[in-house]
């Protein structure tokens, strides 16, 4: 029912439509006939092709969705409709739907669409499909129409489906609604000039619409609009209506406004609709959970609780039942105590008598007693279904109010085709605020002839339709008629309690002929025709005399207990609160109360003084002499008893910590040792913390700040001495509480207990005032920013090789059993373009031994790289490290791109949970996008191990090209360190002349080594550009040592084919596979592999391989998978021995037979793939200078020979050094020289006769020995 004559409310049925065809187009009519904006759906369903539906060219705007299905005729008359707003959308996507309008047995079926106004959808889609004769709607440029970008997914319009249909007029140019000029599309979106914001009514810039108009205009001010976008206040647009109170900047208040106006849909009135409640400044449906709905002055109003509020619920469809179509045995227990249902109530077949689709139960028809507590419907009551065994509704004997809020096809009551109903009983039903009454086919329903149905009304417009029931004197035969004692108003059903109104009197809802006024159990008095009970303080009186005159006790003819003044109490005041002091009554002999005297402060027997009562803890001073005595005698008694028992009590005391003191001296002389009863098992953490003062550490800038510290980049001078170490320092904010402390510091744990190459490392801890954390200073920034600024020049290589070492970190925390919780791109940080480090443990934590997850509290989540599992119950694992993982890659692979990009956070568990993922990326192959798949299975057992990754990227890095598809990858550059804006950054504002990279000082200090000795070739020269380029040039041309053919000894050639890794510094950071066989093999088995994937059998080493086909430096010894990438350090000047001979040089290839021969060719390889490798510079051309007896298996330390050639130098790429040393190493009895199985972590040595190199320690130290 509008609110006025121009505005009418939607309909939600979707399908589903009244089983007579002519009854669906009536109410139709009905409805929308002179109706202008329609609040609420519009639905079209079901409609022959010959029905006249010219009144539907009156509407203009539609604030839900148009629903038009189902229907046979022509030509949709829709003429004058311009928006749809979309606030309800059809199936969550449409806000036009159009399908399924023929007639499949005949030629009948829509035509043409005449919505040749329409210029906007404010939210949702367009579906048009399946509409067999139908055309022209392939023609209208829908995304003028549809504002959103988004919508336009959900925007299916299929081509013609007729082969008749004509073509657009020539003035159309090819966009229209129908054939003529009149039915041309009119633009007013994308024709429109860059500077309009919104709509325009030309293509200059001039003719922009003002922003708030919707669907176009006819001038530029805000009341030349055709439709609004927000609130249409008396033919103006307007971003919000006059609100209630306006602030005056003179008197400094909030004032009323006299021009204030609600908001009722997109409009400004002055006035709600009868049905609608007012809530602040807005006409709702329904009032907040924390309000109940009042009634001031004639309107309804939502007003807070004073106390508990009556329990609101939702309706069908609505709220927490919006997807339900009924009431049914899955969802009717969500009813019970309930007061009021803002919604509807609907009975259909398949909620009484069960669903076996859906797997729902019949309903127990005893559970409909749940609804004997509703009192107000705030929508519709459909009730198509009962249980046979009923024969009327008294489950709703309570239900006073149906506000049809919202309507069925019109209707605010509905019951149809009830064959075992015989009366209604709705007895307490006394308002029907909106719509019209539908009561058809129910053969055995009498008493409704009866009903005043005008008297429910709250509007003269609504109106009954009610045929086909039991005709009227069949149930007056049958004896079914009103009680005597009904007016004429008629009844619900048999019984004097179901009148709509009474003849004489009515006691609570039941008429009756008289009121107990004399006589009765309980005595009356007729308030009108109301009978009201006497007050339970009034004493009944004797027969044929009146008990009580009105209400409440001051209207009794004689008290039951005590008359105090007008008012029949039970008791005489006794101490309450007055307006000065307390009073205090007694009553005298007649039963009356009377107040005591002034100075009886405690009540009193009479009136005088002497008649008061006083108590033992009174304060003497306000007693009379003689009541003084005995209180005296009492204190000093109770006084003494006190003293006693103090005086106990610390006696007690006293003894028991004398007791205390002896038991715990001898236990500290027996020296009680408790034995742990539970083992943990777990080994001690025997990480270093060091700790640094604040005058070592000085900011330069800041690099970020977050909720609880502020990053800065830094320069570390350890004390004593001259070197300076860039790093990052991270502040704990001065505001944050000790919480805040705790959480730092148990960051500070966590990353001085991890040690690996991928992971950024704690160099110390300052505790200064505000805590510092001081870690390494990753040059080249987050890689998530680096893919993004050197996406031309990253190659599928690279990509690969960052996977794997990502993963090797995963896997290294894995081991530690801790979860990292936010690993995402923006959190592994470069140090150089081949080597990439985890770091941000802020959300990390460990599991103890026999922890299988971790259950986290409060506080804000990466949504978008969380498991499902993580979202919905902050469960934390290992395997939702894994799906954070798989959109790490997917980052990468899109060199920076966003997951999920404009997909709102609080959908993602949805679409998860639905099945979709992130799209594969351009580049990707299947191999790769199906690895990302199996890290983003829902069953968490179901997703890889970071173990089982770093073995699946690793192989795909030996053939990269295979599976990642990069245009130019061939003459794809690795980008040049310097090339790093970030990396600018941080050199623009300090001299890095004497820098030093943190590991390069820490490594030799950490195990007791003496100070390096430091050479210009360690420092950065700020005047020189201190990077290798890939092409082989240097800058800084700084000498580099000779290296002695002979001074590396050489590995023995075993009885078959052997492989040996060798890195070639000459080849810009690749290595080179070299194959050397037998004089008896055939040639083809003499050549390089170009194919790093391929397998290389009887591959006899000393070593041992590991699953990745990577030869172990020592077979007795444990194998480390943490070794680190060659790197370029750049904090570091170095050359890689430019000036050494090529393996390729004309005294290799004329080596015996079984040696590489001139064509041989060679493989380049990345850094990477090293890592589980020995590498070693051109170890092979050394051989000839060897003596027999040094000829043994290079990888393993334990075959070699102590008696070096003069001069050794072991080249270490990343931690360039040099020492002169003569120490020596001793263990397990043995003096034994340093290893090459990890030349990464290898200082430069110039070694002389007589000297054994350093100990172990100045390898990684996860390597064992």
């Amino acid at each position: 029912v509008p609110a006025c004559g121009w505005v009418c409310a939607g309909t939600e049925n979707k399908l589903s439509s009244l089983s007579d065809l002519e009854q669906q187009y009536r109410a139709l009519r009905k409805y929308y006939e002179n109706c202008e904006v329609v609040m609420g759906n519009l639905e079209i369903t079901s409609i022959e092709h010959n029905r006249d539906l010219s009144f539907l060219r009156s509407i203009r705007e539609v604030t839900g969705y148009v629903l038009v299905a189902l229907n046979q005729f022509e030509y949709l008359p829709l003429e004058n409709l311009r928006i749809i707003r979309g606030t309800k959308l059809y199936e969550e996507r449409y806000a036009l739907a159009i399908f399924l309008n023929y007639r499949k047995d005949g030629n009948f079926g829509l035509r043409e669409l005449g919505l040749k106004n329409l210029t906007e959808i404010l939210n949702g889609g367009v579906y048009v499909g399946q509409n067999k004769f139908l055309c022209f709607a392939d023609t209208i440029h829908w995304q003028d129409i549809v504002r959103n970008p988004w919508a336009s997914n959900f925007t299916l319009v299929p081509t013609n489906g007729s082969s008749g249909c004509g073509r657009c007029h020539k003035s159309c140019t090819g966009r229209c609604w129908g054939p003529t000029e009149n039915h041309c599309q009119t633009l007013t979106k994308t024709v429109c000039a860059e500077q309009c914001d919104g709509r325009c009514y030309g293509p200059y810039v001039s003719d922009c619409c003002h922003r708030e108009c919707a669907g176009g205009c006819s001038g530029p001010k805000d009341t030349d609009c055709f439709a609004c976008m927000n609130f249409n206040d008396s033919g103006a647009c307007v971003t919000q209506c006059p609100q209630t109170f306006v602030y005056n900047p003179t008197t400094f208040q909030l004032e009323h406004n006299h021009n204030a106006k609600y908001t009722y849909g997109a409009f400004c009135v002055k006035k709600c609709p009868h049905n609608f409640v007012v809530d602040s400044s807005s006409c709702v449906r329904a009032c907040p959970s924390s309000k109940m709905e009042v009634e001031e002055n004639g309107i309804k109003m939502c007003k807070p609780c004073t106390d508990i509020c009556p329990k609101a619920c939702d309706g069908i469809g609505t709220g927490s039942l919006v997807s339900a179509q009924t009431v049914d045995s899955s969802n009717i227990d969500k009813f019970i105590n309930c007061t009021k249902i803002n919604g509807n109530l609907i009975f259909l077949v398949t909620g009484i008598h069960g669903d076996p689709y859906h797997t729902i139960a019949a309903i127990n028809p005893e559970k409909l007693n749940i609804f004997q507590t509703v009192r107000e419907i705030t929508g519709y009551l459909n009730i198509q279904s009962w249980p046979e065994n009923m024969t009327d509704f008294r489950v709703f004997s309570n239900l006073v109010t149906i506000g049809g809020r919202a309507l069925y096809s019109g209707l605010s009551l509905l019951i149809l085709k009830q064959q075992g109903i015989t009366s209604l009983q709705f007895q307490s039903l006394k308002q029907i605020s909106a719509g019209n009454i539908y009561i058809t086919d129910n053969s055995n329903l009498c008493y409704y002839h009866t009903v005043n149905w005008s008297s429910l009304f709250s509007t003269p417009s609504q109106k009954t339709v009610i045929h086909r029931n039991k005709k009227a004197e069949n149930c007056t035969a049958d004896g079914m008629v009103c009680n005597e004692l009904c007016s004429s108003d008629g009844c619900w059903g048999p019984g004097p309690d179901q009148c709509l109104s009474c003849k004489r009197f009515i006691r609570g809802r039941t008429c009756i002929d008289s009121c107990n006024l004399y006589d009765g159990e309980f005595r009356e008095f007729a308030n009108g025709s109301v009978c009201v009970e006497c007050d339970p303080q009034c004493e009944k009186m004797e027969e044929n005399m009146i008990t009580c005159y009105g209400p409440g006790p001051d209207h009794c003819t004689k008290c039951f207990h005590f008359k105090d003044g007008p008012n029949c109490v039970e008791k005489c005041p006794d101490g309450l609160q007055g307006a000065n002091s307390f009073i205090f009554k007694y009553a005298d002999e007649d039963r009356e109360c009377h107040p005591c005297h002034p100075n009886c402060t405690q009540g009193c027997r009479g009136p005088a003084s002497h008649d008061c009562i006083y108590y033992p803890w009174t304060r003497q001073s306000t007693l009379p002499q003689h009541a003084r005595t005995p209180l005296i005698a009492a204190g000093v008694i109770g006084g003494l008893f006190i003293i006693v028992i103090l005086g106990l009590t610390f006696a007690v005391y006293v003894r028991r910590k004398s007791i205390k003191k002896k038991r715990a001296l001898r236990r500290f002389l027996e020296t009680e040792l408790v034995e742990p009863l539970t083992p943990s098992g777990t080994a001690p953490n025997q990480a270093q913390l060091r700790i640094l003062k604040e005058t070592e550490l000085k900011r330069v800038k800041v690099l970020g700040s977050g909720a609880f510290g502020t990053v800065y980049k830094g320069i570390w001078v350890p004390e004593g001495e001259t070197v300076k170490i860039p790093v990052a320092i991270k502040i704990l904010n001065e505001t944050t509480g000790p919480k805040a402390n705790v959480e730092f510091m148990d960051e500070a744990l966590i990353m001085a207990s991890m040690d690996h190459p991928h992971l950024v490392r704690l160099l110390g801890v300052c505790l200064s005032p505000t805590i510092q954390l001081v870690t390494q200073l990753m040059p080249h920034g987050c890689l998530l920013d680096y893919v993004h600024e050197h996406k031309d020049n990253i190659g599928s290589q690279l990509l690969l090789n960052w996977c794997v070492q990502i993963a090797k970190g995963m896997m290294y925390l894995e081991e530690r059993r801790l979860v990292h919780r936010d690993l995402a791109a923006r959190n592994v940080l470069v140090k150089s373009p081949n080597h990439v480090k985890i770091t941000d443990f802020g959300l990390a934590r460990l599991l103890e031994g026999d922890e299988k997850e971790y259950n986290a509290d409060g506080g804000k989540m990466p949504i978008k790289w969380m498991a499902l599992e993580c979202i919905h119950y902050r469960k934390f694992t290992h395997q939702s490290d894994v799906w954070s993982y798989g959109v790490t890659i997917w980052e990468l692979m899109t060199f920076g791109g966003k997951p999920y990009d404009g997909i709102p956070t609080r959908e993602i568990p949805d679409l998860l949970e639905k099945g979709e993922r992130l799209p594969q990326p351009p580049i990707c192959t299947i191999d790769v996008y199906m690895v990302m798949v199996k890290c983003w299975m829902i069953d968490a057992d179901s997703r890889p191990k970071f173990k089982e990754l770093a073995a699946e990227f690793s192989r795909m890095a030996r053939d990269p090209q295979r599976y990642l598809v990069i245009q130019g990858d061939d003459r794809m550059k690795l980008p040049s360190p310097n090339d790093s804006k970030f990396f600018q950054n941080l050199l623009d504002e300090e001299d890095l002349e004497d820098m030093m990279d943190a590991e390069e000082y820490l490594v030799p200090q950490a195990f007791n080594i003496p100070p390096p000795i430091y050479t210009s070739r360690t420092r950065i020269d700020s005047n020189r550009n201190q990077f290798v380029y890939r092409d082989g040039g240097y800058a800084g041309e700084v000498p580099m040592p000779y290296r002695a053919p002979g001074c590396i000894p050489e590995a023995p050639v075993a009885q078959g084919a052997t492989a040996e890794i060798f890195e070639d510094t000459c080849c810009n950071g690749t290595l080179r596979k070299q194959v050397a066989t037998l004089a008896k093999e055939d040639s083809s088995t003499q050549r390089y592999s170009a194919d790093p994937t391929v397998f290389i059998p009887e591959r006899v080493v000393r070593g041992e391989l590991d699953e990745d086909g990577y030869m172990t430096p020592m077979r007795d010894k444990p194998k480390t998978e943490y070794l680190n990438p060659v790197e370029e350090n750049p904090f570091v000047s170095r050359r890689k021995n430019g000036d050494l001979q090529a393996v390729d040089n004309p005294e290799y290839h004329n080596a015996p037979n079984g040696q590489p021969k001139a064509e041989d060719e060679y493989v380049n390889e990345p850094l990477y793939l090293n890592t589980f490798a020995n590498t070693l510079e051109k170890a092979e051309y050394l051989k000839n200078n060897l003596p027999e007896k040094a000829k043994k298996a290079f990888d393993n330390p334990d075959y070699w020979n102590h008696s070096l050639p003069p001069r050794s130098t072991l080249q270490h790429p990343d931690y360039l050094q040099e020492y002169s040393t003569k120490y020596f190493y001793k263990q397990n009895g043995r003096i034994r020289p340093i290893v090459a199985e990890n030349p990464e972590y290898l200082s430069e040595f110039s070694l002389k006769p007589g000297t054994v190199l350093p100990p172990p320690p100045y390898r990684h130290r996860n390597t064992v020995v």
